[in-house]
Order: structure tokens, then sequence, then C-alpha cells
């Protein structure tokens, strides 16, 4: 009879799987995941059937994380602008916090061995900043970008804010409020 799956081992083994992935990036070899999960590599295929899977259920993870972050507090009733505001500080904080996550989760991001089916999840996980932006853009609010052209303004800006909080994190408030201002700025209509 087979043992029953532990929820501690599938946490270990995607946590290891965040180290790994970090320092060597998404072709590390799972042995070495294994080996840093204290689990043997059978086991890490017990849990994830191979590699891919690993690698998608990662990306959704590292997604429901983010997700957390940015939503938790998440002021529905508030103006466009301050809605905006609340997801570009969460997703800064976030970033900054979980530099690792943040690093593995740019991989899978442009990672064509996360399936397209598993990036829609993640993206649909996001539903409430996308009607955000979608209602703004209807009421004449932001211009009208695609909105795939928004989250790469949003990441691009975001990912410069978060190097340069990591260098001087002394000027985090600054940053993060600049940062905030150059991305309304780029898809705000003036």
């Amino acid at each position: 009879m087979a043992r029953p799956r532990s929820e501690d081992k599938r946490n270990a083994i995607l946590e290891a799987a965040i180290q790994v992935f970090a320092e060597q990036g998404a072709s590390a070899p799972t042995a070495r995941i294994a080996r840093q999960a204290g689990v043997a590599e059978g086991t890490l295929f017990t849990y994830f059937s191979s590699k891919d899977e690993l690698l998608n259920q990662l990306y959704l993870e590292l997604k429901a994380g983010l997700r957390e972050a940015m939503l938790t507090g998440y002021p529905r009733e508030a103006g466009i602008r301050e809605r905006a505001r609340h997801v570009w500080c969460a997703y800064i904080d976030w970033g900054v916090a979980h530099p690792r996550e943040r690093k593995v989760m740019a991989q899978l991001t442009v990672s064509e061995r996360v399936t397209p089916e598993v990036k829609a999840a993640g993206a649909a996980a996001f539903a409430d900043v996308s009607g955000m932006l979608h209602e703004a853009m209807a009421t004449g609010l932001l211009r009208d970008h695609p909105p795939a052209f928004v989250g790469a303004l949003l990441s691009a800006l975001a990912e410069t804010t978060m190097d340069f909080i990591a260098r001087e994190p002394e000027r985090t408030e600054s940053y993060r409020s600049a940062g905030f201002e150059a991305f309304w700025q780029a898809i705000g209509k003036r």
C-alpha cells in the first residue's frame, strides 16, 4: 500500500526548487533539488511526475503567493489610482522580501516548459487587477493600451524599482513612490 503524501515534503521540495533554480536556473538537475529538500530523487517524482510538472506547479505556487501579497487589504471600493498604488506597493514589497522567488518567477514566466494553460491560470488569479485596468480604460482614466503591454510596463518598472531598493534600502519609499509615478504616467491619460 502506498504511503500518503506529506504536504511538508511537497513544500520542502518546492522550497528547495526555488533555492536551486535561483542559483542555477531552471535547467538545474532534479537530483540537486531532492538533495536540498532532504529526500530521495524518486520521492521528488512521487510528488511531481516530471520536472515539467514541478516547474508548472512551482509557477502556480509563486503566482499564488504574489497574488496573496498583492490582494491582501486590496481597497476594492477605492479609486483606480489608489487601487493601482496598493497593487504596486504590494508587488514591490513582495519582490524585495522574496528575491529568490522573484528571480525564479522571472525565469518561469519566459520558460517554454511552463504550459500556456498554466500561465493562463496564473494570470487568471489576478482577475481583480485585470478588472481594475479594464474599468479604468472603459472610463477613460487610462490610455487604451493592451493589458499585456500594461503588465509588461508594470513588470519592467517594478523590477527596476526593486533592484534600486535592494541596493539602497534606506531609500525604499522614495524609489517605490517614484516607480509608481513613472508607471502611472506611462498608463494614465494626462
